[in-house]
């Protein structure tokens, strides 16, 4: 019988880069059990991050592939009200502990299968979740974030010039930034990514570029396609808009902000929770969104927050997601005073990371991975919304910062 863990832990590449599918061929129930046991005591004990999300993936994929396919059709079984409960929860570990229980009395069935793979599956990524979180937690000027709890604590406070109104005693200034995408000549398939690059960083490297974009025969010069406005309104809510999503909504409490899966905005809210405008430390405080308002703005007063990517069709390879991010946390950042100018190019040095008696604490936004353009004050509002075409487009990297990152 095959040893999965040595899979996992070789560095033979003959090794460790088989299958999972060629390594399990024509093994039985009681086999795929062994190996089952084997692989979760195994991912409990490891101390090595890659060696355990790669032992949950297995685990997964033998309980949603491979171990139902030597079940009878019958065999369907009942799933206990406790597990579910905890993997409704998002509690997978102790969801897992719960099945596995019911496994080893039972025995193998379609329910309790599907529940492992599926408690298996999510615990993959929130592992990985985690590790980015205490990545982030690691850097001293984001530690405040994650150690406020009320929102009376805030330390934050929105610019004096965004609060001003405009001539007309109606308005307020809108500050809008655009963003250019990120064009990869190398095209690993996204090999990059932390994840990738702990099993095989020297796949990792890549060759970026920076790139404005048109349409052939329609515009005369490329421009950045992502732009994001914020400004403050009338109304002590967070208003988030996604201009070519349609969609829009008003965010009237702190647990709203941690939901990302309501709506279409959880990019909008990301932004806002990575800088630092509603710490992820609040999570779970359930306050009104407007005492954080009142602390942050003023009392009666909110933001709106707008995003609008411009005719870029989805499957675009070009990190719409990741740069529209970056772009989002660096006018919130910009808005808050966490960026030295609030308006022009932003650079590593106009990041404010330190903590003082007059200046709070600041996120850390030097590892961001997208390119920030200018950033502009206006009177004026976001333009309608923009349709996709499906155009062909090309590319000016004139403007654009050449980098190479692993």
């Amino acid at each position: 019988m095959t040893n999965l863990i040595e899979m996992i832990t070789s560095s033979e590449s003959s090794i460790r880069d088989r299958s999972l599918e060629s390594a399990l061929h024509g093994v039985t129930t009681e086999d795929l059990l062994e190996h089952v046991v084997a692989l979760d005591e195994f991912r409990r004990e490891s101390s090595n991050l890659y060696h355990r999300v790669r032992a949950l993936f297995f685990l997964a994929a033998i309980f949603r592939y491979h171990l139902p396919a030597t079940l009878e059709a019958d065999n369907t079984g009942k799933i206990p009200q406790v597990g579910c409960q905890h993997l409704l929860a998002r509690r997978f570990n102790e969801a897992i502990d719960c099945l596995l229980e019911v496994l080893s009395v039972s025995g193998p069935s379609d329910a309790i299968t599907s529940s492992l793979a599926e408690a298996y599956h999510q615990l993959s990524f929130q592992t990985l979740a985690d590790q980015v979180r205490r990545s982030v937690k690691n850097v001293a000027g984001n530690q405040w974030m994650f150690r406020l709890g009320h929102t009376a604590d805030h330390p934050l406070r929105f610019d004096e010039t965004l609060k001003a109104r405009e001539s007309d005693g109606l308005s307020f200034p809108l500050l809008s930034e655009k963003t250019a995408v990120r064009m990869e000549f190398s095209h690993s398939a996204w090999s990059d990514i932390f994840f990738l690059g702990m099993d095989f960083p020297e796949g990792a490297r890549v060759l970026n570029v920076s790139v404005d974009l048109a349409v052939r025969g329609r515009d005369t010069v490329p421009q950045p396609p992502i732009e994001t406005y914020l400004r403050v309104i009338d109304s002590p809510v967070i208003r988030l808009v996604r201009v070519d999503l349609g969609t829009a909504v008003e965010v009237t409490t702190v647990a709203e902000m941690f939901d990302f899966a309501r709506d279409y905005t959880g990019l909008l809210k990301a932004a806002l929770i990575a800088s630092g405008i509603v710490p992820p430390g609040l999570e779970g405080c359930g306050q009104p969104i407007k005492d954080l308002l009142t602390k942050l703005i003023g009392p009666g007063l909110g933001l709106e927050l707008v995003s609008k990517v411009n005719n870029i069709p989805k499957g675009s390879r070009l990190a719409v997601s990741t740069n529209l991010l970056g772009s989002l946390i660096s006018i919130c950042m910009r808005a808050t005073g966490q960026v030295s100018n609030l308006q022009g190019g932003l650079n590593e040095t106009g990041i404010q990371c330190q903590s003082g008696p007059t200046s709070p604490p600041a996120y850390d936004a030097r590892n961001i991975g997208c390119v920030r353009r200018n950033t502009q004050l206006a009177s004026r509002k976001p333009g309608p919304c923009s349709r996709r075409h499906g155009a062909e487009c090309w590319a000016d990297s004139r403007n654009g910062d050449r980098k190479v990152s692993a």
